[in-house]
């Protein structure tokens, strides 16, 4: 039965929810962002209004019983709002808010502006030109980073291998060179691109300024989709040669030709009828099953489709009610209408936008004439498309299937491998979802600098977020067992000093913030241990314990050669423990006496 709550605290809890009540009493009619926090101050949800009273006094004056909305306004403890001028700049705010503050009941994209770009580097060669220069003979490069407006980009592409495959057409077609400047300026003869046929040879000039100054412009207008403009120059140029009697040279063009025209035929995707304005289109298609969702971008641009590119937010369920329940009193939206309105929002806010948007599900209006007022251009969206768009959307669909079926296999393989590891080390845990497992290793260089390094498994992955990496200062250099409980020390100690204090069934609030947190409510979910079982001893691996018996429900398993783990408090205290001083032990020492200290014995 659960105890009586104490006069203080729910005369505290009133106060703060009478403070609440009157600060949103208070918002003004206007719109803006707003963003609701629990009592340990972690961002909740962020969300935009049109009227900014009307939309916060929802969640406090209505009752949302079990829903959604419910759990998120039990917990909500303060509000933050920002009045903006109008519900385009409150979206964007909005959405630059949630990928920064990564708010627990929002649909969260991974933020990735890292897409990469084909360069074109250098100015262009001027007609009459001596010779060519590293600075005047254009090269083609992969990029990845901030543009700089010396040079012509193109992109960006949705991943490096179709950056790459790009160049090596560039390269059979137009032979433009790839080295770098130094090379470029010291060559002396021509390199092995220019036997075989992918480079010009302009770093010893084998090729007329004029020329490749024609060839680089050839290039940029089959990049920007003219690519039966291109065809049509060359054939110019193939007659003009033949007809000066040059047949090399016009052999040499008709090979160019050639091998244009073959990949434009296998390209199948491409689409040459419109104009060069519209030949750049985003394709959109979302899956949603599982529990998990995909977006599938697709990218097509001068008319050449480049490939697809799969994404997968998080918090998916609750965002898409949440997003659904209290969208000013709309209709219910389909959760992946709320996902790939998520996706365009947290996407697009900052970069580029393509003039068309092809989407597999109907998508707010108010949100494209935000993004087209933000990117200063036209922007429209196709949800019905024909012809080849319709092809490309039902490519972009079956991609996003394909990908999330794959990502769902993939987890419940891994969760399956995290119950067969709970089998072999016997540990008595109900749910694999709460299983949390930190491994230590310690390195150096010859006895200095010496580091240990600390790696996270919960939730059936690796939590590189919450990697850390501890100094080891004050030992015997090369003493890795030193260094171990040095580590294991600063990360435990005050979680064990907590457990001593309060006994194996009570746990202080005040816990280190470094630790794992002991109190319920008082640490993100995280940093919370995970109800688990000592469990039996891997063949090999000595296992360690603290021996307070109050302590005595956490332990820690170790590889031998330094490598250690720790895994959540067992619900029992194992009798051995029990009347044991405190100190570290090894549990299968023969010497499993009340001794305090490291033991390094191994198990035979």
């Amino acid at each position: 039965m659960s105890e009586p709550v104490p006069t203080d605290d729910a005369d505290a809890a009133a106060a703060a929810r009478e403070r609440l009540l009157a600060e949103v009493a208070a918002l003004p009619g206007l719109p803006g962002v707003y963003r609701w926090f629990d009592a340990q101050g972690q961002v909740l949800y962020v969300g935009k209004a049109r009227n900014l009273k009307k939309r916060v006094s929802s969640y406090l004056h209505k009752d949302h019983g079990g829903t959604r909305i419910g759990a998120m306004v039990a917990r909500i403890a303060r509000l933050e709002t920002t009045v903006v001028r109008t519900e385009a700049e409150a979206l964007l705010l909005e959405n630059n808010l949630i990928k920064t503050l990564n708010p627990r009941f929002n649909i969260l994209f991974r933020d990735d502006k890292s897409y990469p770009y084909l360069k074109i580097t250098g100015v262009r060669a001027a007609d009459g030109a001596a010779a060519l220069s590293a600075s005047t003979c254009a090269r083609m490069a992969y990029y990845r980073g901030t543009v700089d407006r010396r040079h012509r980009y193109f992109g960006p592409y949705p991943s490096a291998w179709a950056v790459k495959e790009t160049i090596q057409l560039l390269q059979k077609v137009f032979l433009l060179r790839t080295c770098e400047d130094t090379v470029f300026a010291n060559r002396s003869r021509p390199c092995l691109l220019y036997q075989i046929r992918r480079c010009s040879g302009p770093c010893v000039g084998l090729i007329a300024p004029e020329a490749y100054a024609r060839d680089v412009r050839d290039a940029e207008r089959f990049l920007l989709g003219e690519q039966q403009r291109v065809i049509e120059d060359l054939q110019a140029q193939m007659m003009t040669f033949s007809e000066a009697l040059a047949f090399e040279k016009a052999a040499e063009v008709r090979d160019r030709i050639g091998a244009l025209s073959r990949v434009l035929h296998q390209q199948s995707v491409d689409e040459s009828s419109l104009s060069a304005a519209e030949r750049d289109v985003d394709i959109l298609a979302v899956k949603v099953a599982g529990g998990r969702a995909c977006v599938n971008l697709a990218m097509v641009r001068g008319g050449r489709h480049l490939g697809d590119r799969a994404y997968f937010p998080a918090h998916v369920d609750d965002g898409a009610a949440i997003s659904s329940e209290q969208a000013d009193d709309r209709a219910a939206r389909e959760p992946e209408a709320a996902v790939l309105e998520a996706f365009i929002a947290q996407h697009y806010i900052g970069q580029a936008v393509p003039p068309l948007l092809v989407t597999s599900h109907a998508v707010d209006a108010e949100l494209i004439a935000a993004l087209a007022e933000a990117a200063g251009t036209r922007v429209r969206t196709l949800q019905q498309p024909r012809e080849q768009r319709r092809i490309w959307l039902e490519m972009a669909v079956k991609g996003a299937e394909l990908s999330l079926a794959r990502l769902l296999a993939e987890e419940g393989s891994q969760r399956e491998r995290t119950r067969a590891l709970i089998e072999a080390l016997d540990l008595d845990i109900a749910d694999p979802d709460t299983l949390r497992i930190e491994c230590f290793d310690v390195s150096h260089t010859a006895g200095e600098a010496a580091q240990a390094s600390c790696v996270v498994y919960e939730k059936h992955q690796m939590q590189s977020s919450q990697y850390r990496r501890f100094n080891i200062e004050g030992i015997t250099g090369g003493d890795d067992y030193a260094a171990m409980r040095q580590v294991l020390t600063r990360r435990y100690a005050k979680l064990a000093e907590a457990v001593a204090y309060e006994g194996a069934d009570a746990l202080p609030p005040a816990a280190d913030p470094a630790g794992p947190a002991v109190a319920a409510g008082a640490m993100p979910a995280r940093q919370r241990p995970r109800p688990a079982s000592h469990g039996a001893r891997a063949p090999g691996c000595p296992t360690w314990c603290w021996s307070t018996a109050a302590a005595a429900r956490w332990r820690w398993r170790a590889r031998y050669s330094r490598n250690w783990a720790w895994t959540s408090p067992s619900s029992s205290v194992s009798r051995r423990a029990r009347g044991a001083r405190s100190g570290w032990r090894n549990w299968s020492s023969p010497m499993a006496g009340p001794r305090s200290g490291w033991a390094t014995t191994r198990r035979r």
